[in-house]
């Protein structure tokens, strides 16, 4: 088994369907990853050895989602020198605005990178995105990734009759494309 470069922890078991979309990134990249419950309030002792030990067990980024109060996050944050990656989990009351504040209004010497409610997809592939700044080829993975978002765009642009074309000025070019691929 190999030793896991992210975490993936969340406050709650009913956080896992929104989480496991950080998971499903981590495997499609073939980034190794470990997923846990640590809840910041029934848990705070477990939640405080997960964020001190994360960097000596070999982790290099922590996804942390929580609902409501969402202080998971930003308590890994203080207690691990690792970036934390805060995902706000939509909740009953609030549609996740509450877990969003919470999770972004970090103190000075605190950061914890946010994404958008329910955006576990996002947060891993700004995991990902962390890793790859000294993995090559996992750079070459995420680079092949937005190159084929790219393609699937354009097709889509050729492909529906009731989207136009774009009519350029005499001497203009169409976009670049993304490194390395064919438009």
């Amino acid at each position: 088994m190999e030793v896991p470069l992210v975490g993936i922890v969340m406050g709650s078991e009913s956080d896992l369907p929104v989480m496991r979309e950080a998971a499903a990134v981590c495997a499609e990249f073939g980034v190794p990853y470990e997923m846990r419950v640590l809840s910041a309030h029934r848990t705070p002792g477990d939640m405080a050895w997960y964020g001190r030990t994360a960097h000596r067990r070999g982790l290099k980024v922590i996804i942390a989602g929580a609902g409501g109060a969402a202080h998971l996050p930003g308590m890994l944050a203080a207690f691990s020198p690792l970036p934390v990656i805060g995902v706000p989990i939509p909740s009953r009351y609030l549609q996740g605005l509450d877990s969003l504040l919470s999770i972004v209004q970090m103190p000075n010497g605190v950061p914890v990178a946010t994404v958008a409610v329910g955006a576990a997809r996002n947060a891993g592939l700004l995991a990902v995105q962390i890793l790859a700044t000294s993995r090559p080829e996992l750079l070459e993975r995420l680079i092949a990734y937005r190159n084929q978002l790219q393609r699937a765009v354009r097709q889509s642009n050729r492909a529906n009759p009731e989207f136009t074309p774009i009519v350029l000025p005499p001497g203009w070019e169409e976009p670049p494309p993304w490194e390395g691929d064919e438009p």
